[in-house]
């Protein structure tokens, strides 16, 4: 993403059930006051004070695990969606550590995510980080559905350049990459358990549904045999709730379609299909003051939410979606709390002016429960 712009004004977050100092049990176990009347919080309180004080992981109810799921998604300053996060199904795996566990696990999540194209919003956890240390079962894609990026001779890439590193490194653990490859091969899952050795596992056939991309004015469109997956499931984040660490914790919500059409299909260091669009359109592409990147950029996303409603597949539009977000902005106002947003995350990366979100100062400030990033498995013969 792009550098925060200039008018981002800083502020002080006002309310104290919104801050969090990672290893302060206060802070982190604030969320039970949402879960339970006064009494009940603080003997709950006691109980998983004294857990995270001896250095084990909170010892949640289910209950409370759910309710920790859907106040992360409530806080994570990156996702435009939060309007939603109470419609959070989340699955409690806590005790699934086998990579032939958690593959099993994740084939329900996706299903069920996808169902019949509606796309619900799903958390499944699993088992948490050690306190001691140690390995903890990880899931090793950035995205439980993405398409291979294979290196050619000269630096050519075929593919998503993203999955690059990726896709060789499922290729060493022995993925066997189809006979013709296309811009659009599924990737492999590799998940590693407590041992912390990564395992591959091949997606059945059918598992993922994807949906072909063409474009209700240009016949052409079909032809460039464009396509993408129905349902992205984020896995490289860590969720972490009650002073616990679960650093496999895949969700996901629903496409907003300029993730697709302005970043996956059109960025310069992704797909790069601006070019290609421009000049099936006739577009005069030797001077930028033409604006053909921005009138291919435009065909580009209506084809994507276009193929998407024919699909019967959910998604929602940048426009929409800024106004679900100033929407959950004035509730949170509304009950006391200060909302943690990422401006450079939350405004569409198109017709970014045209939208609210883009006129709105945002902040960006610590708070838990939380999704966080974590570093990439290291992988080593």
């Amino acid at each position: 993403m792009s550098q925060c712009p200039f008018h981002l004004q800083p502020s002080t977050p006002t309310s104290p059930k919104s801050v969090a100092d990672e290893g302060d049990p206060t802070a982190e176990l604030a969320f039970l006051e949402e879960v339970y009347p006064a009494g009940v919080e603080l003997k709950r309180r006691a109980r998983l004070e004294a857990a995270i004080a001896a250095d084990q992981a909170a010892p949640l109810t289910s209950k409370e695990l759910i309710w920790a799921g859907r106040i992360a998604w409530r806080n994570h300053a990156r996702c435009i969606a939060r309007l939603h996060w109470k419609s959070l199904i989340v699955r409690d795996h806590r005790g699934l550590e086998t990579p032939e566990a958690i593959a099993a696990s994740l084939r329900e999540h996706l299903i069920l995510a996808q169902g019949d194209g509606a796309v619900r919003s799903y958390l499944t956890v699993f088992a948490p980080a050690e306190r001691a240390g140690g390995p903890a079962p990880r899931i090793w894609n950035s995205q439980l559905c993405g398409y291979a990026g294979y290196l050619g001779t000269g630096g050519t890439i075929l593919g998503d350049p993203a999955n690059t590193p990726f896709t060789d490194l499922a290729l060493q653990l022995g993925w066997q990459r189809p006979k013709n490859p296309t811009a659009f091969d599924l990737l492999p899952w590799i998940i590693s358990g407590r041992d912390g050795q990564p395992r591959l596992f091949p997606l059945p056939q059918g598992l993922v549904r994807e949906v072909p991309i063409h474009h209700p004015d240009h016949s052409w469109f079909e032809a460039l045999g464009l396509r993408w997956y129905a349902v992205p499931v984020i896995t490289q984040m860590r969720f972490r709730a009650a002073g616990t660490d679960y650093p496999a914790a895949p969700f996901n919500g629903w496409y907003m379609g300029t993730e697709i059409g302005s970043r996956n299909l059109g960025d310069t260091h992704r797909y790069n299909l601006l070019p290609l669009i421009a000049d099936r359109l006739g577009l005069d592409r030797r001077r930028s003051r033409s604006l053909w990147q921005d009138r291919a950029l435009l065909e580009l996303n209506h084809a994507v939410l276009h193929s998407y409603a024919a699909a019967g597949v959910k998604m929602v539009d940048h426009h929409t979606a800024s106004e679900e977000f100033i929407k959950f902005r004035d509730q949170e106002a509304s009950r006391g709390r200060a909302i943690s947003a990422r401006w450079d995350w939350i405004v569409p990366p198109m017709s970014a002016s045209a939208t609210r979100v883009f006129h709105t100062p945002m902040s960006e400030f610590a708070t838990t429960p939380d999704f966080h990033h974590q570093p990439a498995p290291a992988f080593s013969r």
